[in-house]
């Protein structure tokens, strides 16, 4: 058994490779199926979406049902709680989002001009230094600031295209009621295309799947939302402008591990950079302290081991996720990881069986 380990853990972590070498390739060397993969992601978003909302809240309805209640009220109460609850978030998010992201837009060029005296006074302060450094340094900030801009007039093309999100909010909780209502019947279905004796194969990695995966997500889910509110509060309480939207970016991004709470906090530094040092000082504290409590006392808790993947797997799952697509391949980059580490375990069990 001892002797096998190695070659198991070798052989999901060649699996591994070869898939996200397949998908890089995929992408990088044929621009026309990013085309169609563009395609498709805009017709399937809501039915994607829909499934992992109905797969993220049918268990909380089981457990409802537990308690004898029927079935179809545990998914009223559900459904209702879940839509309302988002429905009035987005009332009162949404306005103020699209009114930061737009105001930000517009002052970029003064806190672009005030980087510049920033940069000038630090140049000042660092004259001794050789003047490729100063030159290396100019590169960069004028890259960040590009990339930035760049980055914020997507973010509102994106936000204020209201026909394609009515459509899509339209769509979403019709798609979610009816997956929540027929769960069990589209299983049935699904079930019936698997031949009889792979049925309880199936069904033992699907259970093995959700299991890992599930608790990962929900998990994620909670914590990202406390690192928003508390975020939130503490950019509020510092008077740090553009609160809410820099809130939003930290809870996002801290779904990615290790990587995800640098990313989230580089918006609010550079921001704060326009006010004073002072200000820096104090985000760049308040966002260890929100990130020591959810790494020490949430995460364990809440999300537990439920991946138990080696780091080292995971960060190279995230830098690959990140070359292929950026901050949403890096996103997704450990849930992947994780269907095919469960999928390579299960197909080891049963080629050890055979």
């Amino acid at each position: 058994m001892l002797k096998s380990k190695p070659m198991y853990f070798l052989y999901w972590i060649i699996a591994g490779i070869f898939i996200f070498l397949f998908i890089f390739l995929l992408v990088k060397l044929f621009p026309f199926y990013r085309a169609v993969f563009s395609f498709l992601w805009s017709l399937f978003a809501p039915f994607i979406v829909a499934c992992l909302i109905a797969y993220l809240l049918y268990p909380i309805i089981k457990k409802i049902h537990q308690y004898n209640v029927p079935k179809s009220v545990a998914i009223l109460i559900i459904y209702f709680l879940f839509f309302g609850g988002s429905g009035y978030m987005m009332y009162r998010i949404y306005p103020a989002v699209v009114f930061q992201l737009r105001d930000l837009n517009e002052h970029l060029p003064q806190l672009i001009h005030m980087y510049e005296t920033f940069i000038y006074q630090a140049y000042e302060s660092t004259s001794a230094l050789p003047e490729a450094v100063h030159d290396k340094m100019d590169q960069v900030i004028r890259r960040i600031e590009m990339q930035l801009e760049s980055m914020i007039e997507r973010v509102i093309g994106g936000v204020t295209k209201l026909f394609d999100m009515i459509v899509f909010l339209t769509v979403l909780p019709v798609l979610v009621f009816y997956f929540l209502k027929d769960y069990e019947r589209i299983k049935r279905y699904i079930k019936k295309f698997i031949p009889s004796n792979n049925q309880k194969q199936m069904s033992d990695l699907m259970h093995a799947v959700d299991k890992s995966l599930g608790a990962y997500i929900r998990g994620q889910l909670l914590v990202c939302l406390f690192v928003s509110l508390a975020t939130y509060i503490v950019f509020q309480l510092l008077g740090l402008e553009y609160a809410l939207l820099l809130a939003i970016i930290m809870g996002l991004t801290n779904i990615i591990p290790y990587f995800g709470p640098i990313i989230g906090s580089v918006p609010a530094v550079a921001i704060s950079l326009t006010v004073s040092i002072k200000l820096v000082l104090f985000v760049v504290i308040g966002v260890f302290i929100i990130q020591l409590i959810e790494s020490n006392l949430l995460s364990p808790y809440i999300v537990g081991k439920s991946i138990d993947i080696h780091p080292i797997a995971i960060i190279f799952a995230l830098l690959l996720g990140g070359k292929l697509s950026g901050v949403l391949g890096m996103i997704i980059a450990v849930p992947v990881l994780t269907i095919g580490k469960v999928i390579t375990n299960h197909l080891v069990v049963m080629n050890r069986g055979h």
